[in-house]
């Protein structure tokens, strides 16, 4: 688990009726948990319909020098509707220690409409299992 604290960037991997997508992610993280942030979108729309999520973190030196954590997550939504505004808020804590903290979450590839309420939303990926493979040629 010492790869997942040190590194921020992440690929999510998630489903919905059999259609698979894969995305970057800014995560922090904290015992069992990854803390991201998102704008509405087809992230969320997946891991909404179907919680379960796999995470993949690189550490690319060279072609036959790498190492891969593979975590099997569970999605939890944190709605700022008071039940879970502790987790909300130590997720928007930790995240923040990070000066880009909220890219890619907030990146999307066409214009946006502007909104008086920002849409964003915190969530956090509980790992539920981690493996990990390494080359070092």
């Amino acid at each position: 688990m010492a790869m997942v604290a040190r590194f921020h960037l992440a690929r999510l991997a998630c489903a919905k009726d059999n259609v698979p997508y894969v995305i970057p992610i800014q995560y922090a993280h904290s015992g069992i948990r990854l803390y991201a942030f998102s704008m509405p979108g087809k992230k969320l729309d997946f891991l909404r319909t179907n919680p379960r999520a796999c995470v993949l973190i690189d550490d690319l030196e060279s072609r036959h020098r790498w190492k891969s954590v593979v975590l099997d997550a569970v999605f939890h939504e944190l709605p700022s509707t008071g039940q879970r505004d502790d987790e909300r808020l130590k997720a928007w804590t930790l995240l923040s220690d990070d000066v880009d903290w909220w890219e890619p979450g907030a990146l999307k590839p066409q214009a946006q409409p502007t909104v008086a309420v920002s849409p964003h939303v915190f969530f956090d990926l509980e790992i539920i299992t981690a493996s990990g493979r390494e080359a070092a040629a």
